[in-house]
């Protein structure tokens, strides 16, 4: 038991040098979103919940241009593994250029329909007055994001390539000065500090814009001034040129990932819209739990992550079936463990910190049963999340769509729909049924991970 499920010093050592700079970003990152939504918070109900709305839209961009890049990802990986520079180099192009025409798309769809998207959230009992005041806060707060898509895409790019390439303390440490000057412009701008006017939302998105260029200028910076670290960026914008094969192996891999991600982003979407159903102290319930709620996932999250990248890298060296699936397993079984952990240290804040809010005690006692309810549930997370890491690692889209989508549309979405419209639940029994609803997807997910079929090399040369 112990030699399949604990690894070697060798084993720990290879996993934190990839999993603690992604941990360390991230924990950053949500720690800052999390005191960002507390002073947004402390604004008002009204524009917490315009605000939330909003970024659960951007949600949908954020996981668009994720997986758009994803199917890149898994080959980047596989050429680092072999040592390809010049296939880094062709996929490194392939995200920008996506990355571009994401945007926007992206950017065109949110501009001409924020009033109608926003509006489906406001459906809900409560104060007709309330959702209107939270459409035109979510509006004004939408048009000012919208400066920072293109940004957000570009730094993927740069970031998602130096993470494959081995490379996460830069993506690291431009993410830490990112969220550094946003929460500064927060202080300054929300609340009109060091002679600033009050902006209130409006002075949330013109920070978080400003420091998405900041994380950009960060990172490129650091990667054209390293080119001997990292070959890819020589001349990597001096022509768009792509190999045929090589262009039709990521449009075939990456659509179906692009579409996967688009499809599973708009479930939680439309997941969040049907409990928003049961009032607008729903939205603002889940905006409160949702933020501590990621912060404590940033470990399990990271650890997805460390699986594509080492199996990744592991399918790209030619290792062998079994050393794969042992790496597998063993990063699996770390993550779930890290997630009993935090689930634990979750449910230790769930009463206490909904208080910080500036809110009723309606909204506050909502929070604390959803935070409870997810910290039991996270274990369950943290093991499909990595087996949709493991499947990815090999390309293996096609199943990924049918274990992330089918399964998010066909159960999850379908029975949050009927439910919210067809039953009298409240929101606590309603999210507990959905959430748990993960268990039986880790159980599909045991079947995939014991099959071949997500064990595929792809890093064929770029040449052919």
């Amino acid at each position: 038991m112990r030699r399949r499920f604990i690894g070697d010093r060798r084993f720990y050592g290879r996993m934190f040098a990839v999993l603690l700079p992604i941990v360390i970003q991230n924990f950053i990152t949500n720690f800052v979103s999390l005191l960002d939504n507390i002073m947004v918070g402390q604004v008002g109900t009204v524009q917490m919940s315009g605000v939330a709305i909003v970024n659960q839209l951007l949600f949908i961009f954020n996981l668009c241009i994720f997986g758009g890049m994803s199917g890149a990802g898994i080959f980047t990986a596989q050429f680092c593994g072999s040592g390809d520079h010049e296939g880094i180099r062709h996929t490194f192009r392939y995200k920008i250029v996506l990355g571009i025409l994401l945007s926007a798309l992206g950017g065109v769809l949110l501009f001409l329909f924020r009033g109608e998207l926003i509006s489906l959230f406001l459906q809900g009992d409560g104060d007709p007055a309330a959702a209107a005041a939270s459409l035109a806060f979510g509006c004004d707060y939408l048009r000012i994001m919208l400066l920072g898509l293109l940004p957000f895409a570009l730094t993927n790019a740069y970031s998602s390539t130096l993470r494959e390439n081995g490379q996460t303390v830069v993506p690291m440490v431009a993410g830490i000065g990112a969220v550094t000057v946003n929460l500064v412009l927060n202080y300054v701008l929300i609340f009109g500090h060091l002679g600033a006017p009050t902006l209130g939302t409006d002075g949330a998105a013109i920070a978080t814009v400003i420091s998405r260029y900041v994380e950009l200028a960060v990172v490129a910076l650091y990667t054209h001034l390293h080119g001997r670290e990292f070959p890819f960026i020589k001349g990597a914008f001096g022509s768009l040129y792509i190999p045929k094969r090589l262009l039709r192996s990521l449009i075939l891999k990456g659509i179906p990932l692009l579409l996967s991600e688009t499809l599973w982003s708009v479930g939680m979407t439309t997941l969040t819209q049907s409990y928003s159903i049961r009032g607008l102290d729903v939205v603002a319930a889940l905006n409160i739990a949702n933020t501590v709620i990621n912060l404590s996932g940033v470990v399990y999250i990271a650890m997805g992550s460390t699986v594509g990248i080492i199996v990744g890298q592991l399918l790209g060296t030619g290792a062998c079936e079994e050393e794969v699936r042992d790496t597998d397993r063993k990063l699996i079984f770390a993550a779930i463990l890290s997630s009993i952990v935090f689930g634990g240290l979750l449910a230790s804040v769930s009463a206490v910190f909904p208080r910080i809010y500036n809110t009723t005690d309606a909204v506050r006692g909502i929070a604390t049963g959803l935070i409870l309810i997810s910290a039991a549930i996270m274990p369950f997370n943290s093991f499909t999340h990595c087996i949709y890491f493991t499947l990815r690692s090999g390309g293996c889209t096609g199943i990924t769509f049918l274990y992330d989508n089918c399964y998010m549309w066909g159960v999850v979405v379908t029975t949050a729909f009927f439910l919210s419209r067809f039953s009298p639940l409240t929101i606590i029994p309603l999210y507990a049924i959905c959430q748990s609803l993960d268990i039986l997807k880790g159980a599909l997910g045991i079947l995939f991970l014991k099959s071949n079929m997500w064990i595929k090399r792809l890093a064929v040369p770029t040449d052919e």
